[in-house]
């Protein structure tokens, strides 16, 4: 039988919160993390497994791990076994996704299926709008599209005349007041990875006013409260119980998995993470604190051609005065070691990363079964093709 929503975020919640000793930590910030003291055979078997197996364990975390001899894997991966909601049978045609991102065009022909024209449609968050135009052009029916930038709107506007749709694309902050007049009864409002606030606010003021979403959140940290509050008043509740807190930054921990990227790329943050983490031994000598000490990011084309010079770019930026003499190599050594200790470290988050994201989606439903809506919850996609493939569909039960 399948679990009914609240059971499934009562029975998640519980589970993070029991665990957030191990998951909330960043291996990164730590030379010794809490948890270890604690768990030495857990963080022994890590640090023991080989490159092969430790990219496995990143790439399915809940399949044959050796962490379920300490950690409810099994639990877990029952928990966020959601139904694939994906509508089978044609899509929109290659061809109309000429003027977009091919791995996006996929997505917009994996989401589009899933939004039923039962009422008016508008795109909230539209940059250019394309969903906005396949799905218009795809039904046959014009769609409203809200955005935020002048020049995406205008761009968009361009797209939609060139491709002869019947889609208006209206500047609009969807966090204003004045956005809620596009939530009706009447209105179906879609949006394909949403971040943070900016679809919270589409949900409270759906659960208002009676408007059915199509959403894919994504993001769930791109929000102003540094600390979470939970949208539904069961997420408040048993939050308040467990005496659960979770900080902004533990939000991003949902939304960290990535797509492989090329060989290339992945060497290059290799290389760039490596370089942090050797900086990060360098500073704690020369200052004598230990406690990590953050760096602004560096897009890997301008990346200094070695780590002295990355180092001294971060000392710099760090106002932090660095000795005239040092050996480098030691210290970059050592960011090589670091960093494979913290990938393997790193695997006990990695396989509560997709049960924070359920549970975040989850508060989200809840939110709207509340409201007296009836929801789906599930994904719309494979995750090669986006790891954020959670669909949340609500309606209004009239």
């Amino acid at each position: 039988m399948t679990p009914s929503h609240e059971h499934r975020f009562r029975h998640l919640g519980a589970m993070l919160a029991e665990w957030r000793s191990v998951w909330q930590p960043l291996p990164f910030q730590h030379r010794r993390l809490p948890w270890t003291s604690r768990y030495p055979a857990m963080a022994e078997a890590l640090r023991r497994l080989s490159d092969d197996e430790a990219a496995r364990l990143q790439d399915k975390p809940f399949a044959a791990s050796p962490l379920s001899a300490w950690l409810p894997v099994d639990e877990l991966a029952s928990l966020v076994n959601l139904p694939d909601l994906a509508v089978p049978g044609p899509t929109l045609p290659d061809a109309w996704g000429t003027f977009v991102g091919g791995r996006k065009w996929r997505q917009i022909q994996a989401f589009a299926p899933l939004v039923t024209p039962d009422a008016d449609l508008v795109e909230w968050c539209a940059g250019k709008g394309h969903l906005a135009r396949g799905v218009g052009r795809w039904h046959g029916i014009g769609v409203e599209a809200l955005e935020w930038h002048s020049e995406l709107c205008r761009a968009g506007g361009e797209l939609a005349r060139r491709q002869e749709v019947a889609v208006q694309l209206h500047q609009q902050d969807v966090l204003a007041e004045e956005a809620s007049r596009w939530l009706t009864p009447n209105t179906r409002v879609m949006a394909l990875h949403a971040c943070g606030d900016l679809h919270g606010r589409l949900l409270e003021g759906a659960a208002r006013r009676g408007t059915a979403v199509t959403l894919a959140p994504c993001c769930y940290q791109r929000t102003e409260a540094e600390h979470y509050r939970p949208l539904s008043e069961q997420g408040r509740r048993e939050m308040a119980e467990l005496g659960w807190r979770m900080h902004r930054d533990d939000l991003a921990m949902a939304v960290q998995e990535t797509v492989t990227a090329p060989a290339g790329v992945r060497r290059q943050r290799e290389r760039a993470n490596a370089w942090r983490l050797g900086f990060d031994a360098l500073q704690r000598d020369v200052s004598g604190r230990d406690a990590y000490l953050p760096v602004p990011s560096l897009a890997y084309g301008r990346m200094p051609d070695d780590f002295a010079g990355f180092c001294r770019w971060a000392a710099e930026r760090k106002r932090l005065s660095l000795p005239a003499r040092l050996d480098w190599a030691r210290y970059e050594a050592e960011g090589v070691r670091r960093l494979g200790e913290v990938t393997r470290l790193e695997l006990v988050r990695h396989l509560f990363r997709r049960p924070l994201e359920v549970w975040l989606a989850l508060d989200r439903v809840r939110l709207m079964e509340e409201a007296g809506f009836r929801v789906r919850l599930g994904t719309f996609c494979e995750r090669q093709l986006t790891p954020r493939n959670l669909v949340i569909e609500a309606t209004p039960a009239r």
